[in-house]
């Protein structure tokens, strides 16, 4: 059963708290992070994309969106994404790496893309170029302090993330099966 954990404040935290043994072996926390929301566009914020060209030009909004450390006007850059998206993966979850646990992250294009540039070890221009796909798993395993990725950012279709473990590649192969 999913528990919306929060640690947004003090009170939230104790409102949240789980006082029962039993709920806690069959809950899974779920916590939500400010610091995973997507990039901050700022002025550009609500603004399509045809608009956005018709107001400041194609050009500077390409180098807006695909530049890795200019910001959008009272935006943010990519880089200023990944201060906080990293530093919240280093603080929050590789702890519970560390002491064991799994972690599934769910979030943003960008915030991901700024957590996939730490673990994968990626460069400014690397990660700009970095497209990820909705909805497509990707696996990482912590082992001896190395970050392993398992699966592509692209489609489930390379080697990877359904060959973790063989229930998993059994679970692939049933499903293909059914559907081909």
């Amino acid at each position: 059963v999913p528990i919306i954990i929060h640690n947004e404040s003090e009170q939230a935290r104790t409102w949240s708290e789980i006082f029962s043994e039993d709920t806690k072996k069959q809950s899974i926390p779920v916590i939500a992070a400010w610091q995973l929301n997507e990039r901050m566009y700022g002025e550009l914020q609500g603004l399509n994309k045809q608009e956005t060209a018709d107001r400041y030009g194609k050009e500077q909004v390409h180098e807006w969106r695909r530049s890795y450390d200019i910001p959008p006007p009272n935006g943010e850059s990519l880089e200023m994404c990944a201060e906080r998206a990293v530093a919240y993966f280093k603080d929050q979850i590789e702890p519970q790496l560390l002491s064991g646990k799994n972690v599934m992250i769910a979030a943003h294009g960008n915030s991901l893309r700024s957590i996939i540039m730490y673990l994968d070890k990626l460069t400014s221009q690397e990660v700009i170029s970095l497209e990820l796909s909705t909805g497509i798993p990707m696996l990482y395993i912590f082992k001896e302090g190395k970050f392993i990725r398992r699966g592509s950012p692209v489609a489930p279709t390379e080697a990877g993330v359904y060959a973790y473990t063989r229930g998993l590649a059994q679970y692939r192969q049933k499903l293909d099966e059914m559907f081909h």
